[in-house]
């Protein structure tokens, strides 16, 4: 009998901290032994010219999600995981939204029966918490932190999820209580109202005017309004989607002053602008989401803020719709405004690849900092225990990647269930070759090999801190 269930043999082993030549072997779904000439495997994995990195962790994604009335989300649980694990990732974290006068643990059930046997990946749930009653924030959600809930999200904007100064000082002093993490959609909904309304006046209802209905004033004052309510109640916060340098140094200024202040930021503020929503017609519709993208300087700044650790974490924000399609981008309602084109983009399978490439490939970051960016600072971040990094008893959840291949994105060579991609033409260097789950792959040499609902629910410990 062997030693090992598998050996990944030859390739180059990247942490959050060190790089190096180095066998990995891997026994009952967990990393068992990292070394030199490790050879008793039933099987041997070649791994010569690539890299063994952790799989990505993408704790943004939305994925069968409510949308509004006659608007359905493009991926479910199986289109969404697949296209994950064809990413190089092996977690994503999706989010179970409360609606309004819904309880929170019937949210979680009809979300988790969505889930049930349809994931290719491992996951776990954020709460959206949209109605902040006595019961929820006395009860319902101080019981669910206990049971492994520990993330919720609220958000600044957006009609019914929107929730007052009053409303999320309420939801942080709980999370103080139970040590949960509060994600914060940071953006101004009077200000975006009163806006909105004004194009819309003057006819200005093409999709290139969500930008204009949203400017960088819009999320700089909510940061900084988020991050002050934080401080009252002493409590850190995560600010997501961050997409300009006037956001990020209101983290920044935080972070100095000693607040436990996380910042994320996404592929659409690296590489796309607020030009790419001048589309023909409703081509510009592919790109909104919010915030939306900025111009390049604003993509500088977001460099800047991975390059000098302001933001710890890089989510993709997947959020997708399909474009020709009335249920989704092209919903006859959006051609009277852009205030009812649905916001979000798909991403979740370019993530990875966008950052290696013109992040580790353009001499930005260091494969070590893209580790950290794309799976240990989540698996910190979020508590999830024995994932997120390449150690002896972490599960075997590992991507290989060839660094040197090159690529065009496509949405033909996509996954998702969108039917585009924001990202279509951009040239790629370095592209995950191969998925594991726990010592299982899951994609191998360009196909799928895994088992539909070999991805598990994960209950995650009390989120910590990102050194």
């Amino acid at each position: 009998m062997a030693a090992f269930d598998t050996v990944i043999r030859n390739g180059t082993v990247a942490t959050a901290s060190d790089t190096f030549k180095a066998d990995v072997a891997i026994r009952q779904g967990r990393i068992a032994a990292i070394g030199e000439a490790i050879t008793d495997a039933d099987e041997i994995v070649d791994a010569s010219g690539l890299l063994v990195l952790p799989g990505g962790i993408d704790s943004h994604v939305h994925i069968s999600q409510p949308s509004g009335p006659g608007i359905v989300m493009a991926d479910d649980f199986e289109s969404a995981t697949r296209a994950a694990a064809f990413g190089g990732n092996t977690f994503v974290m999706p989010y179970c939204l409360q609606e309004k006068g819904q309880p929170l643990r019937a949210a979680l059930k009809d979300y988790h029966a969505l889930a049930e046997q349809a994931c290719y990946v491992d996951h776990s749930f954020h709460l959206i918490i949209a109605d902040p009653s006595d019961s929820v924030l006395g009860q319902e959600l101080p019981a669910l932190v206990a049971d492994g809930y520990s993330s919720l999200k609220i958000f600044m904007t957006y009609q019914d999820l929107a929730l007052s100064d009053y409303e999320i000082l309420g939801v942080l002093q709980v999370a103080r209580e139970t040590g949960a993490l509060v994600q914060i959609h940071a953006e101004n909904y009077d200000a975006i109202r009163f806006l909105t309304d004004r194009l819309e006046r003057a006819g200005k209802i093409a999709p290139y005017y969500h930008g204009k209905s949203r400017p960088i004033a819009v999320e700089r004052e909510a940061t900084h309004r988020a991050i002050s309510l934080a401080e009252l109640i002493d409590v850190p916060i995560v600010i997501v989607h961050v997409s300009n340098r006037e956001a990020m140094e209101e983290i920044r200024r935080a972070q100095t002053r000693g607040l436990k202040i996380h910042g994320e930021t996404c592929p659409q503020y690296l590489v796309l602008t607020e030009e790419d929503m001048q589309g023909l017609n409703m081509e510009g519709a592919k790109y909104v989401c919010s915030p939306p993208p900025r111009d390049k300087a604003s993509q500088e700044a977001c460099w800047e803020g991975l390059q000098q650790g302001v933001f710890s974490l890089f989510s993709s924000d997947h959020c997708p719709f399909r474009y020709d399609d009335e249920a989704g981008k092209l919903t006859p309602k959006g051609r009277t405004s852009f205030r009812w084109v649905p916001n979000g983009i798909p991403g979740v399978e370019t993530r990875l690849p966008i950052l290696f490439s013109e992040g580790v490939g353009k001499g930005r970051i260091s494969l070590n900092q893209f580790v950290a960016f794309t799976a240990t600072n989540h698996a910190k971040t979020y508590g999830l225990k024995g994932k997120g990094s390449i150690a002896i008893g972490y599960d075997a959840d590992i991507a290989l990647w060839d660094p040197n291949k090159t690529a065009k994105i496509s949405q033909s060579g996509l996954h998702h269930g969108s039917d585009y991609t924001p990202y279509e033409g951009i040239e790629i260097t370095g592209w995950p070759v191969a998925t594991m789950l726990r010592g299982k792959f899951v994609v191998r040499d360009g196909q799928l090999v895994g088992a539909k609902g070999s991805g598990r629910y994960v209950t995650r410990g009390k989120p910590g801190a990102v050194a």
